[in-house]
């Protein structure tokens, strides 16, 4: 079934690479969306795609990078799917 997660999170997840690994995840589990840096210092990120594909993407980004430091992360499940053609970092 296909769904849509919006995450917010926050620890030490800037200048980590943390926007590249989220994208390597995405891509290796074939789902679309986008991941950027917010000003307050947290990622934000959208993923669209299998559901049980974006919950494996969610834990892999509950670990992040190996320096990055994962403090909070609030997931939602939301009801509209886009339908992203790729995933994207936006700047």
């Amino acid at each position: 079934m296909k769904a849509r997660a919006h995450l917010y999170i926050s620890g030490k997840v800037q200048g980590v690479f943390y926007r590249a690994f989220t994208q390597e995840v995405a891509d290796s589990l074939g789902l679309t969306g986008w991941v950027r840096n917010m000003p307050d210092r947290r990622v934000e990120a959208v993923f669209e795609g299998e559901k049980e594909l974006i919950e494996k993407a969610v834990t892999r980004c509950h670990e992040g990078p190996p320096h990055a430091n994962v403090k909070d992360m609030d997931v939602t499940w939301e009801n509209i799917i886009e339908g992203l053609s790729d995933f994207r970092i936006r700047y």
